[in-house]
Protein backbone atom coordinates (compact mmCIF):
# COMPACT_ATOMS: atom_id res chain seq x y z
CA UNK A 1 0.00 0.00 0.00
CA UNK A 2 0.81 3.33 -0.15
CA UNK A 3 -0.09 5.94 2.18
CA UNK A 4 0.55 10.29 1.28
CA UNK A 5 0.84 12.18 4.28
CA UNK A 6 0.91 16.12 4.09
CA UNK A 7 2.72 18.32 6.51
CA UNK A 8 3.25 22.10 6.16
CA UNK A 9 -0.04 24.08 6.57
CA UNK A 10 -0.87 26.60 8.58
CA UNK A 11 -1.94 30.45 8.85
CA UNK A 12 -0.47 33.45 7.05
CA UNK A 13 -0.99 36.72 6.28
CA UNK A 14 -2.18 37.67 2.65
CA UNK A 15 1.04 38.07 0.91
CA UNK A 16 2.72 35.57 2.74
CA UNK A 17 4.04 32.77 1.54
CA UNK A 18 3.77 28.30 2.69
CA UNK A 19 5.72 25.70 1.48
CA UNK A 20 3.76 22.51 2.02
CA UNK A 21 5.31 18.87 1.62
CA UNK A 22 3.85 15.07 0.67
CA UNK A 23 5.75 12.62 2.00
CA UNK A 24 5.02 9.09 0.70
CA UNK A 25 5.44 5.62 2.76
CA UNK A 26 4.68 1.94 1.92
CA UNK A 27 5.53 0.59 -1.28
CA UNK A 28 7.33 2.51 -3.97
CA UNK A 29 5.64 2.19 -7.04
CA UNK A 30 6.55 4.23 -10.39
CA UNK A 31 4.49 7.42 -9.76
CA UNK A 32 3.14 8.86 -13.22
CA UNK A 33 1.89 11.83 -11.75
CA UNK A 34 1.67 13.22 -8.22
CA UNK A 35 -0.85 16.15 -7.72
CA UNK A 36 -2.59 18.70 -5.45
CA UNK A 37 -5.52 19.57 -4.77
CA UNK A 38 -7.62 21.69 -2.89
CA UNK A 39 -10.85 22.40 -0.90
CA UNK A 40 -12.57 25.47 0.84
CA UNK A 41 -15.57 25.39 2.35
CA UNK A 42 -18.55 25.01 0.43
CA UNK A 43 -16.56 24.49 -2.27
CA UNK A 44 -15.71 21.25 -4.52
CA UNK A 45 -12.48 20.27 -4.30
CA UNK A 46 -10.27 21.32 -7.35
CA UNK A 47 -6.71 20.69 -8.77
CA UNK A 48 -4.32 23.27 -8.18
CA UNK A 49 -1.07 21.60 -9.89
CA UNK A 50 0.22 18.58 -11.51
CA UNK A 51 3.82 17.30 -12.04
CA UNK A 52 4.16 14.51 -14.37
CA UNK A 53 7.23 12.59 -12.35
CA UNK A 54 9.00 11.56 -15.76
CA UNK A 55 9.59 14.38 -17.28
CA UNK A 56 8.91 17.07 -14.50
CA UNK A 57 6.62 18.77 -16.72
CA UNK A 58 4.07 20.68 -14.85
CA UNK A 59 0.53 22.31 -14.77
CA UNK A 60 -1.08 24.76 -12.79
CA UNK A 61 -4.69 26.19 -12.33
CA UNK A 62 -4.87 29.64 -13.84
CA UNK A 63 -5.89 30.70 -10.14
CA UNK A 64 -2.47 29.97 -8.59
CA UNK A 65 -0.21 30.07 -11.64
CA UNK A 66 2.80 31.97 -11.16
CA UNK A 67 2.49 32.04 -7.45
CA UNK A 68 2.89 28.34 -6.97
CA UNK A 69 5.28 25.80 -7.73
CA UNK A 70 5.02 21.93 -7.44
CA UNK A 71 8.44 20.26 -7.84
CA UNK A 72 9.01 16.42 -6.88
CA UNK A 73 11.73 14.79 -5.48
CA UNK A 74 11.58 10.96 -6.09
CA UNK A 75 14.76 10.01 -3.87
CA UNK A 76 13.45 11.47 -0.73
CA UNK A 77 9.79 10.46 -2.02
CA UNK A 78 8.57 14.01 -1.85
CA UNK A 79 6.48 16.50 -3.60
CA UNK A 80 6.49 20.01 -2.51
CA UNK A 81 4.30 22.54 -3.30
CA UNK A 82 5.40 26.57 -2.79
CA UNK A 83 2.89 28.93 -2.16
CA UNK A 84 3.79 32.43 -2.69
CA UNK A 85 1.63 35.86 -2.71
CA UNK A 86 -1.06 33.89 -0.80
CA UNK A 87 -4.20 35.64 -0.48
CA UNK A 88 -7.51 34.66 1.52
CA UNK A 89 -8.82 33.12 -1.71
CA UNK A 90 -6.31 30.38 -1.07
CA UNK A 91 -7.75 29.29 2.11
CA UNK A 92 -8.38 25.57 2.08
CA UNK A 93 -7.46 22.41 2.74
CA UNK A 94 -4.77 21.20 0.22
CA UNK A 95 -4.65 17.87 -0.24
CA UNK A 96 -1.63 15.88 -2.12
CA UNK A 97 -2.99 13.28 -4.76
CA UNK A 98 -0.51 10.08 -6.78
CA UNK A 99 -1.41 8.69 -10.19
CA UNK A 100 0.92 5.34 -10.10
CA UNK A 101 -1.58 4.18 -13.38
CA UNK A 102 -1.79 6.98 -15.73
CA UNK A 103 -0.28 7.18 -19.46
CA UNK A 104 0.26 10.59 -20.78
CA UNK A 105 -0.31 14.17 -19.76
CA UNK A 106 -1.60 14.22 -16.21
CA UNK A 107 -5.10 13.61 -15.46
CA UNK A 108 -7.32 16.94 -14.33
CA UNK A 109 -9.60 15.11 -12.56
CA UNK A 110 -9.60 12.84 -8.92
CA UNK A 111 -11.01 10.10 -10.34
CA UNK A 112 -7.45 9.38 -11.92
CA UNK A 113 -5.57 9.65 -8.91
CA UNK A 114 -5.72 6.54 -6.73
CA UNK A 115 -4.08 7.70 -3.29
CA UNK A 116 -4.48 10.63 -1.20
CA UNK A 117 -3.52 11.99 1.75
CA UNK A 118 -5.69 13.33 4.54
CA UNK A 119 -5.03 16.80 4.04
CA UNK A 120 -3.45 19.72 5.12
CA UNK A 121 -5.53 23.24 6.26
CA UNK A 122 -3.74 26.33 5.10
CA UNK A 123 -5.76 29.78 5.99
CA UNK A 124 -5.05 32.90 4.75
CA UNK A 125 -5.55 36.19 6.52
CA UNK A 126 -6.33 39.25 5.29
Amino acid sequence: QLHLVEVGGGSVQAGGSLRLSCERFGVDYNIHCMAWFRQALGKEREVVATILTGRSTTWYADSVKGRFTISHDNSRRTTSLSMNSLSPEDTARYYCAADIYGVGPCALYESAFGYWGRGTQVTVSS
